[in-house]
């Protein structure tokens, strides 16, 4: 991924320096494009993972990081790596709709009182914001476009009603203890450092691995459902938007997305064709419980309150991914 897609500088100037933040998640994938980002512009960075999805890979090259292997259900590492620290960015949580249903009592465990324990770190801490990476999973099967964050939630999954519950729960923590919080619904975030290696893989690194090894890539249903696909570094800018806001966000469910609709086929032939390989066209399996048909999100509260507006657009960013894909999985 070239360096200069995104200067982070030219957006956030100098909000950040010698700033102590925690990531949770920071070893992940958007944790460690979050660290990248924060790192750059002068921050002093705990992250925070405990490798089950992360790796100390991709924190490497990046400035002023210091990472503590462990767990969000463990309250007084939390505690430790909350200590000093102006801003929590929350990001560490069990991923996949189909595992969660596979999984129920691991994933509330994990993403619901993991986030209670953050949440409470936080206010002990004396942390002026958590930012907190929620879900569109919350809003269902809703058949009203785009998806408008005073819908009620309608989660499907375990893991969307995690997420719903975190959203809650962060709402919450603001109104009763003063807590800032952030929450900010994020629409299927892609890009580098996105692991394709299990079951359960997001479809752009699915799809990636499957075309890279010479495979017809898997699409569950008839591939006309569509996805609101936004790029790691929109959501990696919402953050710091959300961070630096001088108003309280107070709870707030944000979304953060491109605003635009991408079909699974369409994608699917998008990187069959950036692969050299529109040979391999998709083969089809039934739809997996849980999955929404379409997504896509209204960004007027995203811009209204934070001043959002996607920084990196959906074929820019899909270029990207793709270059990071072919030099890591070739």
């Amino acid at each position: 991924m070239p360096a200069s897609l995104t200067d982070w500088r030219s957006l956030h100037g100098n909000r950040f320096d010698g700033c102590r933040v925690l990531i949770t998640g920071g070893a992940g994938f958007i944790g460690s494009h979050l660290a990248e980002a924060l790192g750059a512009l002068g921050a002093s960075i705990v992250a925070l993972d405990d490798l089950s999805g992360g790796s100390r890979e991709n924190l490497k090259g990046i400035d002023r990081v210091e990472f503590v292997e462990g767990s969000i259900l463990d309250r007084d590492v939390l505690a430790a790596c909350t200590k000093d620290c102006r801003y929590v960015f929350h990001q560490a949580a069990l991923g996949s709709v189909p595992r969660s249903i596979e999984q129920p009592f691991r994933y509330h465990e994990v993403n619901a009182t993991g986030t209670l324990n953050v949440l409470e770190a936080a206010r002990l801490a004396g942390v002026k914001r958590v930012m907190f990476a929620a879900s569109s999973s919350a809003y269902g099967e809703t058949p009203v476009l785009p998806k408008i964050e005073t819908m009620a939630p309608d989660p499907l999954s375990p893991y969307a009603a995690n997420k719903a519950a975190c959203e809650s729960l962060c709402r919450a923590y603001s109104k009763s203890y003063g807590l800032d919080t952030a929450p900010l619904r994020y629409f299927n975030i892609f890009g580098p450092r996105q692991s394709p290696d299990n079951a359960y893989a997001a479809v752009i690194a699915a799809f990636a691995k499957a075309l890279l090894s010479g495979r017809h890539p898997a699409i569950y249903g008839d591939g006309e459902q569509s996805r609101d696909f936004t790029f790691v570094h929109n959501a990696v800018h919402a953050n710091l938007l959300a961070a630096r806001s001088e108003t309280k966000i107070d709870g707030q469910v944000i979304n953060v997305a491109c605003g635009i609709q991408i079909s699974v086929n369409e994608l699917a032939r998008a990187m069959a064709e950036g692969f050299g390989r529109p040979d391999l066209t998709p083969v089809h399996h039934p739809e997996r419980a849980g999955d929404v048909k379409h997504s896509v999100a209204d960004l007027s509260r995203a811009n209204a309150v934070l001043g959002y507006k996607p920084i990196v657009d959906f074929h820019t960013g899909l270029r990207a991914a793709m270059d990071w894909y072919k030099a890591t999985l070739v």
